[in-house]
């Protein structure tokens, strides 16, 4: 079982009324100063994916997170499950 310390929450959306693409933020690594606007900017915008990625390699997570984002921002056809099947056992 894995503890708090040891995920990253994150959420993958879609800029509604900004740029129209699409974002990651990592809720569990925001800090003070940028909390409330990144939160706020997630909300605003169109959910794709949420979850949890291990702490443990959690940079490789991050770039298959960043590859998807730049399919999507691309213009390709990318799905949540295939996000899902990328991130394979970085899942938490």
């Amino acid at each position: 079982m894995a503890f708090e310390s040891d995920k990253v929450m994150f959420e993958v959306y879609r800029e509604i009324e900004y740029s129209g693409q699409y974002r990651v933020v990592y809720f569990t690594e925001l800090q003070d100063h940028n909390k409330e606007t990144e939160i706020n900017r997630a909300l605003a915008g169109e959910h794709f994916y949420d979850g949890f990625i291990k702490n443990y390699r959690k940079e490789e997570a991050k770039q298959i997170i960043e590859n998807v984002l730049a399919r999507l921002n691309s213009g390709e056809s990318v799905t949540p499950e295939e996000l899902e099947q990328s991130l394979g056992e970085h899942i938490a």
